[in-house]
């Protein structure tokens, strides 16, 4: 137990709470619930089973034998779900959490040019763009993209993590002063599986407390509230769920649509203005003790609103980069239309561009975005579909579209 960091009493309250839950099992069933090996489960069940709290239902042929509780251990695991109601993956403690964060941590692996490349593959960046990108990536510290609607800005941060290493380890849960604490969440991070060469490796080789996931891009917009940023305990189950920030150690979080969220930007500035500096954070435990926690991810603040109108000096001094993205040059829209027919299986004409361009942009001096292209097409494609057309860009097909798209804009 000491190699895994864990006591007794937590190993006993996970077994009782289990048992309560499910009736009865077998010993190994126990450990892959909790995800501890055998041999440590094993003791505490021969421990329990000594104070009368479980007893022995029969055995198996695998040379286990079927637990289920006593009604002293009955009694005994109800009183342990006054105090929390989880019985998951033991969680680790905090001292390795906070080691593996550091090992793991973006800042100091400086990805270079070509991992930039890799990570926007898929977008078109122009080099002044990727210029200016590259070593506010490479950083690993704070970043505002701002600029007009429709250029990209969230769509360039969804991709910055892709720079990093691709994948890292993110315990289920964490014990910290006591209370325990899921980290792992399985709307925000994606299992990825450990390989090898000839398949999938041997995962007895690993601490099932921890999982594999790919580096989190953790997005939120203008849902975001102070409560998000803060240890949520459910009065219920009295388990508590980690921040965002912290289930987005070691990658990137996306403060999508700045100025716009439901809580105040002065709020928001002052509960991370030392974060952002210090790179740790203070998260207020439900007993009433202040935890010092890694504050480790790259923060992008996206925003449609100019940095300086949203915020003081002294927080865009913590934000070293500011970044805008700029409307696309006519070469780029253009290419914009070839990359999004191909993607839309739309065949491309220039001369439906041309056209576009001539009468529906120059002549009321519309500017370009990036989104336009797609957002065309789609509409162009829609119009072919419901009229039981060949899907095609004809001018009469793009003037529906334009009449759509910026009736109101």
């Amino acid at each position: 137990m000491d190699e895994a960091g864990v006591t007794g009493s937590l190993v006993e309250g996970l077994i009782l709470r289990f048992l309560l839950s499910i009736g009865e099992a077998e010993g190994r069933e126990i450990a892959n619930q909790i995800k501890l090996p055998f041999r440590i489960v094993e003791r505490t069940l021969d421990s329990i089973k000594a104070e009368h709290r479980i007893t022995l239902k029969s055995g198996t042929e695998t040379n286990d034998y079927v637990y289920a509780l006593t009604e002293a251990g009955r009694r005994s695991a109800q009183s342990t779900t006054i105090e929390c109601t989880y019985f998951g993956a033991c969680p680790v403690n905090y001292t390795d959490y906070v080691a593996s964060v550091r090992r793991q941590s973006i800042e100091g692996q400086s990805p270079n040019r070509e991992d930039l490349k890799r990570s926007f593959a898929d977008l078109l960046i122009d080099p002044t763009l990727f210029a200016k990108l590259g070593p506010a990536i490479s950083s690993g510290r704070g970043m505002f993209l701002f600029g007009y609607p429709g250029n990209g800005k969230t769509s360039i941060a969804e991709r910055v993590t892709n720079a990093f290493g691709q994948f890292i380890w993110i315990p289920s849960a964490v014990e910290i002063d006591g209370a325990i604490m899921r980290v792992f969440d399985p709307m925000l991070h994606e299992v990825a599986h450990p390989e090898k060469a000839s398949g999938l490796l041997d995962l007895s080789l690993f601490d099932k407390r921890w999982i594999r996931v790919k580096r989190p891009t953790i997005v939120v917009g203008g849902e975001l509230t102070m409560d998000m940023l803060e240890v949520q305990r459910n009065e219920k189950t009295h388990i508590n769920e980690s921040p965002l920030q912290m289930k987005s150690n070691c990658g990137t979080l996306v403060i999508d649509d700045f100025g716009r969220q439901k809580m105040s930007i002065d709020k928001l500035l002052n509960r991370w203005i030392i974060p952002l500096e210090k790179r740790y954070d203070y998260l207020n435990m439900p007993g009433g003790k202040k935890v010092q926690v890694p504050f480790d991810q790259l923060v992008v603040f996206s925003t449609n609103l100019e940095p300086k109108d949203l915020v003081d000096d002294a927080f865009l001094r913590r934000i070293p980069y500011k970044i805008e993205v700029t409307n696309p040059s006519e070469d780029n829209f253009r290419k914009l239309f070839e990359i999004m027919c191909r993607v839309l299986k739309i065949p491309y004409n220039k001369d439906a561009v041309d056209y576009l361009i001539e009468v529906h942009y120059r002549p009321v001096n519309r500017p370009f975005r990036n989104c336009q292209p797609r957002d065309l097409l789609l509409q162009v494609k829609s119009f072919c579909q419901y009229n039981e057309l060949p899907i095609e860009m004809k001018n009469e097909y793009i003037d529906f579209a334009v009449d759509n798209y910026f009736s109101i804009m």
